[in-house]
């Protein structure tokens, strides 16, 4: 499920490959790659839900804009995994609702 060679970013470069933590499950990914991309590979296509009705969000604009994306990373809430790298050990879980401090800056 990765892409093998983008037709403008052309092929990505070799990386080293490295496992984490998503709400339990041992996954591997390959080391500053985003974090949505690891998952996406894995077959993980839900990275939070709504705080109100509990509907899931994902990738929407992979570009750092909106909250669909965020989930909690190393213990921190509201990560746009989208633009976040993934690095050895990191411990990911999926997210209920964005956080206060997230809406108050206009995020959400």
């Amino acid at each position: 499920m990765r892409i093998l060679e983008h037709p403008i970013l052309g092929a990505p470069k070799k990386r080293r490959q490295v496992t984490f933590t998503y709400d339990g499950r041992e996954l591997q990914g390959y080391e500053g790659e985003p974090i949505a991309v690891a998952l996406k590979a894995a077959g993980v296509m839900v990275h939070r839900y709504t705080a109100k009705h509990h509907r899931p969000r994902g990738v929407f604009c992979a570009i750092g804009r909106c909250t669909d994306c965020v989930m909690v990373v190393n213990g921190k809430p509201n990560i746009r995994t989208c633009v976040t790298p993934l690095a050895e050990g990191m411990v990911i879980q999926t997210q209920d609702g964005v956080s206060v401090k997230a809406e108050e800056k206009g995020a959400v």
